[in-house]
């Protein structure tokens, strides 16, 4: 009877550990999007007032090599991860972290496009191979499409 529950329960061991270690084989989890790493390659274009902010070249290259970086291809930035990638790792957010910035470091009213669609995601949105991300931000004392129109209006009233 005692080697009949020995057997029982060191099989019932094996199946649920064989269900545990094919589950986490099988990418159950939602927030991988690799797990043999990836080569990727979006582009970021920074824009403050309608002028080009220039993206370092080499940046995340000196010292230890940070996966996000970028060569003298701007606005390429390179992703080259090994092993198992998260979203965490790939959102904008941590682009701007490698380049000691914030999102916000160019002003707080910022529109984003990525790929000519409009994206309110932010710091978080996942990049994507081949995307093209465009920020658009605007100083509290720009002027607008719409104050320059009225302007000249005015002007050309008076």
């Amino acid at each position: 009877m005692k080697k009949i529950i020995l057997i029982a329960g060191g099989t019932l061991f094996i199946f649920i550990g064989s269900v545990w270690w094919s589950n986490s084989l099988s990418g159950g989890d939602a927030d991988i999007i690799a797990r043999r790493g990836i080569h990727w390659h979006p582009s970021i274009e920074i824009y403050v007032d309608g002028k080009s902010v220039l993206i370092p070249e080499n940046m995340g290259l000196t010292g230890v090599e940070s996966p996000i970086h970028t060569h003298d291809d701007t606005p390429l930035v390179h992703l080259e991860f090994s092993g198992v990638v998260h979203k965490k790792d790939i959102t904008l957010n941590q682009f701007f972290k490698v380049w000691h910035k914030s999102i916000d470091s160019f002003g707080k009213k910022v529109a984003m496009t990525v790929n000519g669609v409009p994206n309110t995601e932010l710091g978080d949105y996942v990049m994507h191979d081949k995307d093209k991300i465009v920020l658009r931000y605007t100083s509290e004392n720009a002027p607008t499409a719409s104050s320059t129109v009225s302007t000249t209006i005015e002007e050309n009233i008076q």
